[in-house]
């Protein structure tokens, strides 16, 4: 049985990333190819609450502890949904997701580091 793909699309707010996973979902299936469209934080249960906190302009929340809720919901994203859908084991799948939020945590400012 041939195992799926992951296909990540990272960028700032505001870049088209949204955009672009739609368009790119709608040319897979339409050669016939199952998707699951996901979104982080979100895609589970847990992971759309972080996401909930994390987009709610009311809140303030510290650099390290932003960075720990969306590891936290990513997580969850990989054990409910990337693992199953991969058919990877969890270590491997957590590794790749956790080198993305390597390359994401590395785009914060030293002062936002200072704040938490």
């Amino acid at each position: 049985m041939p195992t799926g793909k992951l296909i990540t699309i990272e960028g700032l707010d505001g870049a088209g990333k949204s955009t672009l996973a739609t368009a790119l979902s709608a040319t897979l299936l339409a050669r016939g190819l199952p998707v699951e469209l996901l979104r982080e934080p979100g895609g589970t249960q847990l992971s759309e609450s972080v996401r909930d906190i994390v987009k709610n302009p009311s809140l303030r929340i510290g650099a390290r502890a932003e960075a720990l809720l969306y590891a936290a919901a990513r997580a969850q994203l990989v054990e409910e949904i990337v693992t199953r859908a991969t058919e990877a084991d969890t270590a491997e799948a957590w590794r790749d997701a956790h080198r993305s939020a390597e390359r994401t945590a590395d785009q914060v400012p030293r002062e936002a580091h200072a704040d938490s």
